[in-house]
């Protein structure tokens, strides 16, 4: 690990954008992406790597009639990268990208309300198959804070011939995947550097408290391994995950606070703890409508809600009530070969042990 943090390239102003994202290789994106940019080092038989791309960033805004490549929910401008894998009347699009406007729901938003399955990847990572959200076979994995999303365009592929894909992704620039390892999320993300970015409205999880469109973000990195909870302070390690960001909510929003601990050998392991704000919160809290298991259990005396996907990789999500019964904090876990329900019953276990005993 480098103490050397990471500085992309950007535009200075919407006006600036390319009319269609630039045709640039992953070696020639990296300088302008806020995230690791891989490309795959094997392909399917009888394909062959087709059109790569960047959006480059910059700050919110629309010049002109051009939507080519750009979000079509917000007028912000955040860098992204594509790719696609072509040949034998087949096709798919690989799109990355660092989704740091929410918590990535589930590890892989874009397969939303479909039935999802998990794979190891290696001694760290997963891809998730299932169905995309424009109703194509899909999958997803976060390597490296990368968010990797596949869909299937044209004729089919195998499901071992994408997790293949997935396994065979290498970074495009060790030295600048080493420095954005090193850099807080704080640091990297578009909507924490841009304060004038609007929110986006998205699940953060299996329960229905959600980002509101309406909220405004204030992000930092932390400097002393502390920040605000309440009358008290959140702890400064849970489990063998650090806090590295934080964040205030403002406006009509269930979070109050949120509070990103990071780990393993590329920050790829995450837990978002959120501190709820009750005056905010839906009269019921309710499963989403994604496919997973919720249960009540209890947790050091408190109550919990529990939902998670898979019992080995999570993601996991808890909702946790205090000792007067009202939902108080929320914790989000990332999908990870190393974060399994025992896991996580622990870190939940720790976490009310150290909120409970804080003056």
């Amino acid at each position: 690990m480098t103490d050397r943090q990471w500085t992309h390239r950007v535009l200075d102003d919407p006006a600036d954008l390319d009319a269609t994202p630039a045709a640039l290789s992953a070696a020639e994106a990296q300088p302008w992406a806020n995230f690791v940019v891989f490309t795959p080092d094997r392909l399917p038989a009888g394909t062959h790597l087709g059109e790569q791309s960047l959006r480059r960033e910059a700050p919110p805004g629309r010049v002109g009639d051009s939507m080519a490549g750009r979000t079509p929910w917000s007028a912000n401008n955040p860098a992204a990268f594509r790719f696609e894998v072509r040949g034998d009347g087949r096709r798919l699009r690989v799109k990355q990208f660092l989704y740091d406007w929410a918590f990535p729901a589930l590890d892989h938003p874009a397969l939303w309300e479909s039935r999802t399955s998990a794979e190891r990847l290696d001694e760290h990572h997963l891809v998730w198959h299932g169905i995309d959200y424009m109703g194509h076979q899909g999958a997803s994995a976060r390597i490296a804070r990368t968010m990797i999303e596949l869909s299937v365009l044209d004729g089919t592929f195998t499901r071992e011939e994408i997790t293949d894909l997935y396994r065979s992704l290498r970074p495009a620039d060790s030295e600048a995947a080493t420095a954005i390892a090193a850099t807080p999320f704080a640091a990297l993300s578009y909507w924490a550097r841009r304060p004038e970015a609007s929110v986006i409205a998205v699940p953060l999880g299996l329960w229905n408290l959600r980002q509101e469109d309406t909220a405004n973000l204030t992000w930092r990195p932390i400097q002393d391994g502390h920040a605000p909870f309440g009358p008290s302070a959140v702890p400064h390690r849970l489990s063998d995950l650090v806090l590295e960001s934080t964040t205030t909510h403002h406006g009509h929003s269930p979070v109050a606070s949120e509070h990103l601990y990071s780990g393993g050998p590329d920050r790829g392991r995450e837990l978002r703890l959120h501190t709820l704000n009750l005056e905010h919160l839906p009269r019921a809290i309710e499963p989403e409508s994604h496919p997973a298991e919720h249960e009540d259990i209890t947790v050091a005396g408190h109550h919990v809600r529990l939902a998670f996907i898979d019992n080995a990789y999570g993601p996991f999500d808890a909702v946790l009530d205090d000792a007067n019964g009202n939902p108080t904090w929320r914790l989000l876990a990332s999908a990870h070969t190393h974060t399994d329900r025992r896991w996580f019953l622990r870190v939940l276990d720790d976490l009310l042990d150290a909120t409970d005993s804080a003056p």
